[in-house]
Protein backbone atom coordinates (compact mmCIF):
# COMPACT_ATOMS: atom_id res chain seq x y z
CA UNK A 1 0.00 0.00 0.00
CA UNK A 2 2.82 2.16 0.62
CA UNK A 3 4.54 1.40 -2.30
CA UNK A 4 1.41 2.07 -4.40
CA UNK A 5 0.91 5.81 -2.38
CA UNK A 6 4.37 6.74 -3.01
CA UNK A 7 3.76 5.70 -7.08
CA UNK A 8 0.77 8.39 -6.62
CA UNK A 9 2.72 10.68 -4.98
CA UNK A 10 5.99 10.65 -7.77
CA UNK A 11 2.94 10.98 -10.66
CA UNK A 12 1.59 13.53 -8.88
CA UNK A 13 4.63 15.93 -8.76
CA UNK A 14 5.80 14.92 -12.02
CA UNK A 15 2.60 16.43 -13.06
CA UNK A 16 2.74 19.56 -10.66
CA UNK A 17 5.96 20.46 -12.43
CA UNK A 18 4.98 19.89 -15.71
CA UNK A 19 2.01 22.49 -14.85
CA UNK A 20 4.83 25.01 -13.37
CA UNK A 21 7.21 24.45 -16.11
CA UNK A 22 4.45 25.58 -18.78
CA UNK A 23 2.85 28.80 -16.39
CA UNK A 24 6.79 29.89 -16.25
CA UNK A 25 7.24 30.04 -19.80
CA UNK A 26 4.01 31.36 -20.46
CA UNK A 27 3.80 34.84 -21.44
CA UNK A 28 0.40 36.54 -21.40
CA UNK A 29 -0.28 38.96 -24.42
CA UNK A 30 -2.70 41.68 -23.67
CA UNK A 31 -5.00 43.07 -26.15
CA UNK A 32 -6.46 46.13 -26.12
CA UNK A 33 -9.55 46.49 -27.66
CA UNK A 34 -11.40 49.97 -28.03
CA UNK A 35 -15.55 49.46 -27.33
CA UNK A 36 -17.71 52.22 -28.29
CA UNK A 37 -21.35 52.89 -27.05
CA UNK A 38 -24.23 54.16 -29.42
CA UNK A 39 -25.67 57.42 -28.36
CA UNK A 40 -28.10 57.38 -31.63
CA UNK A 41 -29.86 55.42 -33.90
CA UNK A 42 -31.24 57.23 -37.10
CA UNK A 43 -32.65 56.32 -40.21
CA UNK A 44 -29.20 54.03 -41.44
CA UNK A 45 -26.74 56.17 -39.42
CA UNK A 46 -25.82 55.59 -36.04
CA UNK A 47 -23.68 58.17 -33.59
CA UNK A 48 -21.24 56.43 -31.48
CA UNK A 49 -19.27 57.77 -28.30
CA UNK A 50 -15.93 56.12 -26.73
CA UNK A 51 -14.18 55.31 -30.72
CA UNK A 52 -11.68 57.89 -30.03
CA UNK A 53 -9.21 56.62 -32.29
CA UNK A 54 -11.54 55.03 -35.04
CA UNK A 55 -9.60 56.20 -38.33
CA UNK A 56 -11.84 57.48 -41.38
CA UNK A 57 -13.61 54.92 -43.51
CA UNK A 58 -12.90 52.30 -40.92
CA UNK A 59 -15.23 49.23 -40.66
CA UNK A 60 -16.81 49.30 -37.53
CA UNK A 61 -18.75 46.09 -36.38
CA UNK A 62 -21.64 46.06 -34.27
CA UNK A 63 -23.83 43.64 -32.12
CA UNK A 64 -25.41 41.02 -34.85
CA UNK A 65 -22.58 41.34 -37.08
CA UNK A 66 -23.68 44.20 -39.18
CA UNK A 67 -21.23 46.60 -40.23
CA UNK A 68 -20.81 50.38 -40.25
CA UNK A 69 -18.39 52.77 -41.98
CA UNK A 70 -16.92 55.60 -39.80
CA UNK A 71 -17.83 59.00 -41.95
CA UNK A 72 -17.45 62.22 -39.40
CA UNK A 73 -14.86 61.93 -36.95
CA UNK A 74 -16.13 64.78 -34.48
CA UNK A 75 -14.23 65.83 -31.33
CA UNK A 76 -17.18 64.38 -29.34
CA UNK A 77 -18.15 61.30 -31.25
CA UNK A 78 -18.56 59.67 -34.55
CA UNK A 79 -21.26 58.99 -37.03
CA UNK A 80 -21.13 56.05 -38.98
CA UNK A 81 -23.23 55.06 -41.88
CA UNK A 82 -24.49 51.53 -42.07
CA UNK A 83 -23.75 49.16 -44.69
CA UNK A 84 -26.56 46.76 -43.07
CA UNK A 85 -30.32 47.61 -41.98
CA UNK A 86 -30.75 49.09 -38.58
CA UNK A 87 -33.47 47.41 -37.31
CA UNK A 88 -32.16 45.98 -34.50
CA UNK A 89 -29.59 48.64 -33.14
CA UNK A 90 -30.48 50.60 -29.75
CA UNK A 91 -29.01 53.32 -28.15
CA UNK A 92 -26.63 52.08 -25.22
CA UNK A 93 -25.01 48.90 -27.51
CA UNK A 94 -21.64 48.13 -27.60
CA UNK A 95 -19.10 49.06 -31.02
CA UNK A 96 -16.07 47.86 -31.18
CA UNK A 97 -13.16 48.78 -33.63
CA UNK A 98 -11.87 46.23 -36.74
CA UNK A 99 -8.85 48.57 -38.28
CA UNK A 100 -10.03 47.85 -41.37
CA UNK A 101 -10.50 50.70 -43.63
CA UNK A 102 -13.17 49.42 -46.09
CA UNK A 103 -12.12 47.14 -48.74
CA UNK A 104 -12.81 44.77 -51.42
CA UNK A 105 -11.93 40.86 -52.42
CA UNK A 106 -10.03 41.58 -56.24
CA UNK A 107 -9.06 39.15 -58.29
CA UNK A 108 -10.00 36.44 -61.27
CA UNK A 109 -12.13 34.74 -59.04
CA UNK A 110 -14.46 37.56 -59.63
CA UNK A 111 -15.26 37.15 -62.99
CA UNK A 112 -18.53 36.08 -64.02
CA UNK A 113 -19.98 36.58 -60.35
CA UNK A 114 -22.66 39.33 -59.44
CA UNK A 115 -21.97 40.51 -56.29
CA UNK A 116 -22.61 43.56 -53.75
CA UNK A 117 -20.29 46.69 -52.47
CA UNK A 118 -18.96 44.21 -49.32
CA UNK A 119 -17.78 41.31 -51.61
CA UNK A 120 -21.22 39.23 -50.82
CA UNK A 121 -22.29 36.76 -53.10
CA UNK A 122 -25.55 38.11 -54.90
CA UNK A 123 -25.62 34.58 -57.54
CA UNK A 124 -26.43 31.32 -56.75
CA UNK A 125 -22.16 30.69 -57.42
CA UNK A 126 -21.37 29.73 -53.77
CA UNK A 127 -18.99 32.49 -51.91
CA UNK A 128 -16.34 34.12 -53.22
CA UNK A 129 -12.98 32.89 -52.88
CA UNK A 130 -10.20 35.47 -52.87
CA UNK A 131 -6.75 35.74 -51.92
CA UNK A 132 -6.21 39.73 -51.89
CA UNK A 133 -8.73 42.29 -50.61
CA UNK A 134 -7.37 46.15 -51.50
CA UNK A 135 -9.10 49.27 -50.27
CA UNK A 136 -11.99 51.11 -51.89
CA UNK A 137 -10.40 54.33 -51.47
CA UNK A 138 -7.36 54.72 -53.36
CA UNK A 139 -5.35 57.55 -55.26
CA UNK A 140 -5.28 58.58 -58.88
CA UNK A 141 -2.61 57.56 -61.19
CA UNK A 142 0.52 60.58 -61.15
CA UNK A 143 0.16 62.28 -64.39
CA UNK A 144 3.74 60.52 -65.48
CA UNK A 145 2.49 57.12 -64.75
CA UNK A 146 -0.32 57.74 -67.32
CA UNK A 147 0.15 57.21 -71.17
CA UNK A 148 -1.87 58.99 -74.20
CA UNK A 149 -5.35 57.31 -75.18
CA UNK A 150 -4.30 56.16 -78.22
CA UNK A 151 -6.01 52.25 -78.65
CA UNK A 152 -9.77 52.55 -79.41
CA UNK A 153 -12.39 50.94 -77.60
CA UNK A 154 -15.08 49.32 -80.08
CA UNK A 155 -18.40 49.69 -79.42
CA UNK A 156 -20.14 48.36 -82.07
CA UNK A 157 -22.30 50.90 -82.39
CA UNK A 158 -21.87 52.56 -85.58
CA UNK A 159 -22.88 56.15 -85.00
CA UNK A 160 -20.42 56.30 -81.72
CA UNK A 161 -17.43 54.55 -83.60
CA UNK A 162 -17.70 56.77 -86.66
CA UNK A 163 -18.43 60.08 -85.16
CA UNK A 164 -18.05 59.88 -81.11
CA UNK A 165 -15.20 57.37 -80.59
CA UNK A 166 -14.23 56.23 -77.29
CA UNK A 167 -10.43 55.41 -76.46
CA UNK A 168 -9.17 52.72 -74.04
CA UNK A 169 -8.65 54.92 -70.69
CA UNK A 170 -11.15 57.45 -71.30
CA UNK A 171 -13.75 59.10 -69.75
CA UNK A 172 -17.04 59.30 -71.75
CA UNK A 173 -20.18 60.45 -69.99
CA UNK A 174 -23.35 59.16 -71.29
CA UNK A 175 -26.83 61.33 -70.38
CA UNK A 176 -30.24 61.92 -71.19
CA UNK A 177 -33.85 61.94 -69.74
CA UNK A 178 -35.24 58.72 -68.07
CA UNK A 179 -36.02 55.70 -70.41
CA UNK A 180 -34.43 56.76 -73.78
CA UNK A 181 -31.78 54.25 -74.17
CA UNK A 182 -28.41 55.19 -72.11
CA UNK A 183 -27.89 52.11 -70.20
CA UNK A 184 -29.03 50.36 -73.56
CA UNK A 185 -25.39 51.82 -75.30
CA UNK A 186 -23.64 50.50 -71.85
CA UNK A 187 -24.98 46.83 -72.18
CA UNK A 188 -24.45 46.77 -76.22
CA UNK A 189 -20.64 48.26 -75.61
CA UNK A 190 -20.09 45.24 -72.78
CA UNK A 191 -21.74 42.94 -75.48
CA UNK A 192 -19.08 44.24 -77.87
CA UNK A 193 -16.39 43.26 -75.86
CA UNK A 194 -17.14 39.17 -75.20
CA UNK A 195 -14.44 38.31 -77.49
CA UNK A 196 -11.22 41.41 -77.13
CA UNK A 197 -10.21 40.00 -74.01
CA UNK A 198 -11.53 43.30 -72.34
CA UNK A 199 -12.53 42.80 -68.77
CA UNK A 200 -16.40 44.43 -68.15
CA UNK A 201 -17.61 45.92 -64.40
CA UNK A 202 -21.09 46.80 -64.62
CA UNK A 203 -22.03 48.58 -61.18
CA UNK A 204 -26.01 49.13 -60.42
CA UNK A 205 -26.56 52.24 -57.84
CA UNK A 206 -30.32 52.79 -56.99
CA UNK A 207 -31.31 50.67 -59.61
CA UNK A 208 -34.78 48.62 -59.19
CA UNK A 209 -33.92 44.74 -58.49
CA UNK A 210 -35.73 43.74 -61.91
CA UNK A 211 -33.66 45.79 -63.77
CA UNK A 212 -30.60 44.63 -62.41
CA UNK A 213 -32.02 41.47 -63.12
CA UNK A 214 -32.64 41.92 -66.88
CA UNK A 215 -29.27 43.06 -67.18
CA UNK A 216 -27.58 40.23 -65.84
CA UNK A 217 -30.00 38.24 -67.81
CA UNK A 218 -29.23 40.22 -70.85
CA UNK A 219 -25.06 39.50 -70.39
CA UNK A 220 -25.71 35.80 -70.04
CA UNK A 221 -27.85 35.78 -72.62
CA UNK A 222 -25.14 37.32 -75.09
CA UNK A 223 -22.56 35.90 -73.46
CA UNK A 224 -20.50 38.53 -72.06
CA UNK A 225 -20.89 37.64 -68.13
CA UNK A 226 -18.10 35.42 -68.36
CA UNK A 227 -15.58 38.64 -68.83
CA UNK A 228 -17.57 40.80 -66.54
CA UNK A 229 -18.43 41.14 -62.96
CA UNK A 230 -21.37 43.12 -61.61
CA UNK A 231 -21.36 45.09 -58.37
CA UNK A 232 -25.23 45.86 -57.91
CA UNK A 233 -26.62 47.92 -54.68
CA UNK A 234 -30.24 48.52 -55.12
CA UNK A 235 -32.89 50.97 -53.85
CA UNK A 236 -34.08 48.40 -51.60
CA UNK A 237 -29.81 48.80 -49.81
CA UNK A 238 -28.89 51.07 -47.49
CA UNK A 239 -27.58 54.76 -48.52
CA UNK A 240 -24.29 53.66 -47.45
CA UNK A 241 -23.93 50.41 -49.32
CA UNK A 242 -25.20 52.40 -52.39
CA UNK A 243 -22.48 55.50 -51.85
CA UNK A 244 -19.90 52.83 -51.17
CA UNK A 245 -20.40 50.80 -54.28
CA UNK A 246 -18.92 52.34 -57.60
CA UNK A 247 -15.60 52.98 -55.52
CA UNK A 248 -15.66 49.40 -54.35
CA UNK A 249 -16.49 48.62 -58.40
CA UNK A 250 -13.45 50.54 -59.46
CA UNK A 251 -11.00 49.07 -56.87
CA UNK A 252 -11.98 45.42 -58.70
CA UNK A 253 -11.45 46.84 -61.83
CA UNK A 254 -8.05 48.33 -60.92
CA UNK A 255 -7.02 45.09 -60.06
CA UNK A 256 -7.27 43.73 -63.90
CA UNK A 257 -5.55 47.11 -65.29
CA UNK A 258 -2.42 47.29 -63.03
CA UNK A 259 -1.75 43.42 -63.96
CA UNK A 260 -1.86 44.93 -68.19
CA UNK A 261 -5.38 44.11 -68.03
CA UNK A 262 -8.10 46.66 -70.28
CA UNK A 263 -10.97 47.18 -68.33
CA UNK A 264 -14.33 48.77 -69.25
CA UNK A 265 -16.69 49.93 -66.12
CA UNK A 266 -19.59 51.32 -66.54
CA UNK A 267 -21.46 53.58 -63.69
CA UNK A 268 -25.43 53.33 -63.94
CA UNK A 269 -25.98 55.74 -62.97
CA UNK A 270 -24.41 58.87 -60.83
CA UNK A 271 -27.25 60.56 -60.76
CA UNK A 272 -28.94 58.13 -57.49
CA UNK A 273 -25.00 58.13 -56.55
CA UNK A 274 -25.51 62.39 -56.02
CA UNK A 275 -28.75 62.01 -54.44
CA UNK A 276 -27.03 59.50 -51.96
CA UNK A 277 -24.97 61.46 -50.50
CA UNK A 278 -26.99 64.43 -50.62
CA UNK A 279 -29.33 61.98 -48.15
CA UNK A 280 -25.94 61.01 -46.12
CA UNK A 281 -24.89 64.58 -45.83
CA UNK A 282 -28.24 65.85 -44.53
CA UNK A 283 -28.50 62.78 -42.33
CA UNK A 284 -25.06 63.57 -41.09
CA UNK A 285 -26.17 67.49 -40.77
CA UNK A 286 -23.86 68.80 -43.31
CA UNK A 287 -24.40 72.36 -44.18
CA UNK A 288 -25.89 71.66 -48.36
CA UNK A 289 -24.98 73.41 -51.36
CA UNK A 290 -26.00 75.05 -54.37
CA UNK A 291 -29.58 73.32 -55.52
CA UNK A 292 -29.17 71.51 -52.07
CA UNK A 293 -25.88 69.67 -53.05
CA UNK A 294 -23.39 69.60 -50.46
CA UNK A 295 -20.40 72.02 -51.75
CA UNK A 296 -18.38 68.91 -52.08
CA UNK A 297 -20.39 67.11 -54.73
CA UNK A 298 -17.89 67.36 -57.38
CA UNK A 299 -14.84 66.07 -55.33
CA UNK A 300 -16.92 62.85 -54.74
CA UNK A 301 -17.57 62.26 -58.11
CA UNK A 302 -13.78 63.85 -59.52
CA UNK A 303 -11.71 61.17 -57.22
CA UNK A 304 -13.91 58.69 -58.85
CA UNK A 305 -13.56 59.23 -62.12
CA UNK A 306 -9.66 60.40 -62.02
CA UNK A 307 -8.82 56.89 -61.47
CA UNK A 308 -9.76 55.59 -65.17
CA UNK A 309 -6.74 56.13 -67.21
CA UNK A 310 -4.41 54.90 -69.66
CA UNK A 311 -0.85 53.46 -67.50
CA UNK A 312 2.25 53.82 -69.14
CA UNK A 313 3.70 50.03 -67.18
CA UNK A 314 -0.23 48.71 -67.02
CA UNK A 315 -3.26 48.17 -69.03
CA UNK A 316 -6.06 51.06 -69.60
CA UNK A 317 -9.52 51.43 -67.37
CA UNK A 318 -12.10 53.42 -69.38
CA UNK A 319 -15.15 54.94 -67.65
CA UNK A 320 -18.87 55.09 -68.98
CA UNK A 321 -20.63 57.17 -66.05
CA UNK A 322 -24.15 57.04 -66.83
CA UNK A 323 -26.55 60.13 -65.49
CA UNK A 324 -29.69 61.34 -66.04
CA UNK A 325 -31.33 64.96 -66.84
CA UNK A 326 -34.70 65.73 -66.49
CA UNK A 327 -36.61 67.71 -69.23
CA UNK A 328 -33.32 67.95 -71.54
CA UNK A 329 -31.70 69.83 -68.92
CA UNK A 330 -27.82 69.10 -69.78
CA UNK A 331 -27.37 72.65 -67.79
CA UNK A 332 -28.30 71.16 -64.25
CA UNK A 333 -25.44 71.48 -61.78
CA UNK A 334 -25.03 67.25 -61.80
CA UNK A 335 -24.78 66.87 -65.28
CA UNK A 336 -22.29 70.32 -65.63
CA UNK A 337 -20.34 69.13 -62.85
CA UNK A 338 -19.96 65.65 -64.48
CA UNK A 339 -19.69 67.23 -68.24
CA UNK A 340 -16.83 69.03 -66.83
CA UNK A 341 -14.71 65.59 -65.16
CA UNK A 342 -15.40 63.80 -68.07
CA UNK A 343 -13.79 63.28 -71.51
CA UNK A 344 -16.96 63.73 -73.23
CA UNK A 345 -19.86 63.21 -73.81
CA UNK A 346 -22.69 60.92 -75.85
CA UNK A 347 -26.42 63.03 -75.06
CA UNK A 348 -29.79 60.55 -75.68
CA UNK A 349 -32.44 62.40 -77.41
CA UNK A 350 -35.57 61.76 -76.10
CA UNK A 351 -37.25 63.35 -79.20
CA UNK A 352 -35.14 60.91 -81.64
CA UNK A 353 -36.51 58.18 -79.72
CA UNK A 354 -39.81 59.02 -79.86
CA UNK A 355 -39.45 59.10 -83.73
CA UNK A 356 -37.87 56.06 -83.91
CA UNK A 357 -34.07 56.87 -84.11
CA UNK A 358 -32.58 54.27 -82.13
CA UNK A 359 -29.99 54.22 -80.73
CA UNK A 360 -31.14 57.97 -80.38
CA UNK A 361 -27.89 59.87 -79.86
CA UNK A 362 -27.99 63.47 -80.71
CA UNK A 363 -24.53 64.08 -82.79
CA UNK A 364 -24.82 67.82 -82.26
CA UNK A 365 -24.69 67.39 -78.66
CA UNK A 366 -22.61 64.70 -78.47
CA UNK A 367 -18.58 64.82 -78.44
CA UNK A 368 -15.36 63.15 -77.82
CA UNK A 369 -12.92 64.84 -76.96
CA UNK A 370 -10.04 62.19 -76.69
CA UNK A 371 -11.24 59.38 -78.62
CA UNK A 372 -10.49 60.73 -82.18
CA UNK A 373 -6.98 60.41 -81.95
CA UNK A 374 -7.60 56.48 -80.68
CA UNK A 375 -9.39 56.20 -83.84
CA UNK A 376 -9.27 53.33 -86.38
CA UNK A 377 -7.17 55.14 -89.55
CA UNK A 378 -9.60 53.74 -92.30
CA UNK A 379 -12.47 56.20 -90.04
CA UNK A 380 -10.91 58.81 -90.27
CA UNK A 381 -10.34 57.83 -94.14
CA UNK A 382 -14.06 57.26 -94.97
CA UNK A 383 -16.02 59.43 -92.00
CA UNK A 384 -14.06 62.76 -92.90
CA UNK A 385 -17.03 65.31 -92.53
CA UNK A 386 -19.32 62.93 -92.03
CA UNK A 387 -20.20 64.79 -88.30
CA UNK A 388 -20.48 68.03 -89.55
CA UNK A 389 -22.80 67.06 -93.21
CA UNK A 390 -25.06 65.28 -90.67
CA UNK A 391 -25.67 68.09 -88.48
CA UNK A 392 -26.30 70.49 -91.62
CA UNK A 393 -28.90 68.12 -93.25
CA UNK A 394 -30.65 67.73 -89.63
CA UNK A 395 -30.96 71.79 -89.74
CA UNK A 396 -32.19 71.63 -93.62
CA UNK A 397 -34.55 68.94 -92.53
CA UNK A 398 -35.97 71.18 -89.83
CA UNK A 399 -36.07 74.16 -92.54
CA UNK A 400 -37.65 71.60 -95.10
CA UNK A 401 -40.79 70.63 -92.77
CA UNK A 402 -42.17 74.34 -93.03
CA UNK A 403 -43.67 73.61 -96.61
CA UNK A 404 -40.99 75.73 -98.40
CA UNK A 405 -40.14 74.55 -101.95
CA UNK A 406 -36.91 73.06 -102.20
CA UNK A 407 -34.77 72.62 -105.45
CA UNK A 408 -33.39 69.44 -106.63
CA UNK A 409 -29.51 69.92 -104.81
CA UNK A 410 -31.96 70.38 -101.89
CA UNK A 411 -33.91 67.20 -102.43
CA UNK A 412 -30.81 65.20 -103.37
CA UNK A 413 -28.97 66.16 -100.24
CA UNK A 414 -31.88 65.72 -98.11
CA UNK A 415 -32.05 62.18 -99.35
CA UNK A 416 -28.82 61.36 -99.30
CA UNK A 417 -28.91 62.33 -95.58
CA UNK A 418 -32.20 60.33 -95.06
CA UNK A 419 -30.13 56.82 -96.00
CA UNK A 420 -27.39 58.39 -93.79
CA UNK A 421 -29.45 58.39 -90.70
CA UNK A 422 -31.17 55.30 -91.74
CA UNK A 423 -27.47 53.50 -92.08
CA UNK A 424 -26.95 54.77 -88.07
CA UNK A 425 -30.01 53.16 -86.90
CA UNK A 426 -29.29 49.42 -85.34
CA UNK A 427 -31.12 47.46 -83.57
CA UNK A 428 -30.01 46.31 -79.29
CA UNK A 429 -27.88 43.64 -79.00
CA UNK A 430 -26.72 43.55 -82.47
CA UNK A 431 -22.85 45.34 -82.23
CA UNK A 432 -21.51 45.64 -85.88
CA UNK A 433 -17.72 45.13 -86.29
CA UNK A 434 -15.28 47.65 -87.18
CA UNK A 435 -14.88 46.63 -91.06
CA UNK A 436 -18.15 46.13 -91.96
CA UNK A 437 -19.03 49.59 -89.96
CA UNK A 438 -16.27 50.90 -92.25
CA UNK A 439 -17.95 49.33 -95.61
CA UNK A 440 -21.02 50.64 -94.82
CA UNK A 441 -20.22 53.93 -94.11
CA UNK A 442 -18.15 54.13 -97.86
CA UNK A 443 -20.95 53.06 -99.56
CA UNK A 444 -23.28 55.43 -97.44
CA UNK A 445 -21.13 58.26 -97.99
CA UNK A 446 -20.32 57.49 -101.63
CA UNK A 447 -23.87 57.62 -102.47
CA UNK A 448 -24.46 53.94 -103.72
CA UNK A 449 -27.45 53.49 -101.40
CA UNK A 450 -29.12 57.17 -102.09
CA UNK A 451 -31.49 55.16 -104.63
CA UNK A 452 -32.67 52.68 -102.33
CA UNK A 453 -35.70 52.90 -100.68
CA UNK A 454 -35.40 53.22 -96.87
CA UNK A 455 -37.10 50.52 -95.57
CA UNK A 456 -34.53 48.40 -97.51
CA UNK A 457 -31.46 50.36 -95.97
CA UNK A 458 -31.27 47.66 -92.99
CA UNK A 459 -31.23 44.53 -95.61
CA UNK A 460 -28.83 46.29 -97.79
CA UNK A 461 -26.27 46.95 -94.53
CA UNK A 462 -25.95 42.97 -94.16
CA UNK A 463 -25.38 42.34 -97.32
CA UNK A 464 -23.09 44.90 -97.64
CA UNK A 465 -21.40 43.37 -94.60
CA UNK A 466 -21.48 39.82 -95.22
CA UNK A 467 -19.77 40.17 -98.76
CA UNK A 468 -17.01 42.24 -97.34
CA UNK A 469 -16.67 38.90 -94.51
CA UNK A 470 -17.00 36.26 -97.56
CA UNK A 471 -15.12 37.66 -100.28
CA UNK A 472 -12.54 39.73 -98.76
CA UNK A 473 -11.49 38.83 -95.30
CA UNK A 474 -7.55 39.39 -95.89
CA UNK A 475 -9.05 43.21 -96.12
CA UNK A 476 -11.08 43.09 -93.29
CA UNK A 477 -8.28 41.50 -91.03
CA UNK A 478 -6.09 44.45 -92.41
CA UNK A 479 -8.48 47.07 -91.37
CA UNK A 480 -9.27 45.15 -88.05
CA UNK A 481 -5.26 45.54 -87.76
CA UNK A 482 -5.34 49.59 -87.16
CA UNK A 483 -4.20 49.43 -91.18
CA UNK A 484 -5.03 52.67 -93.60
CA UNK A 485 -7.39 52.39 -96.21
CA UNK A 486 -5.91 52.91 -99.74
CA UNK A 487 -6.93 53.69 -102.84
CA UNK A 488 -7.38 50.77 -104.21
CA UNK A 489 -9.07 48.93 -100.82
CA UNK A 490 -11.82 52.16 -101.84
CA UNK A 491 -12.33 50.40 -105.25
CA UNK A 492 -12.98 47.07 -103.83
CA UNK A 493 -15.48 48.10 -101.43
CA UNK A 494 -17.19 50.25 -103.47
CA UNK A 495 -17.40 47.63 -106.37
CA UNK A 496 -18.31 45.05 -103.95
CA UNK A 497 -20.77 46.90 -102.69
CA UNK A 498 -22.29 47.43 -106.40
CA UNK A 499 -21.84 43.88 -107.40
CA UNK A 500 -24.53 43.25 -103.70
CA UNK A 501 -27.10 45.87 -104.25
CA UNK A 502 -26.68 45.47 -107.99
CA UNK A 503 -30.50 45.50 -108.78
CA UNK A 504 -31.09 47.90 -106.56
CA UNK A 505 -28.25 50.08 -107.73
CA UNK A 506 -29.81 49.71 -111.76
CA UNK A 507 -32.90 51.46 -111.05
CA UNK A 508 -30.27 54.67 -110.46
Amino acid sequence: MNKENKELRESFIDAFSAVSRTLESHQPQLRFEEIGTITFVGNDIVRIKGLAKVKSEELVRFSGDKMGIAFNLDPEEVSVILLDKSQELKAGQEVRRTGRVMDVPVGEELLGRVIDATGKPLDEDGPVRTVERRPIEREAPAIMDRAPVNVPLQTGILAVDAMIPVGRGQRELILGDRQAGKTAIAIDTIINQRDKGIVSVYCAIGQQRSAVARVIADLRKYDAMRNCIVVAATGEDTPGLNFITPYAATTMAEYFMEVGRDVLIVYDDLTRHARTYREISLLMRRPPGREAFPGDIFYIHSRLLERSTHLIKGGSLTALPIIETEAQDISAYIPTNLISITDGQIYISPDLYQEGVLPAIDVGKSVSRVGGNSQLPAYRDVVGDLRLSFSQFEELEAFARFGTKIDENTRKTLEHGRRIREVLKQPQYEPVPAPEQIAVLLAATSGILDDIPLDEISSAKKKIGKALREQMPELYQRISSAEKLRPEDREMFLNASKNVLGKQVDKK
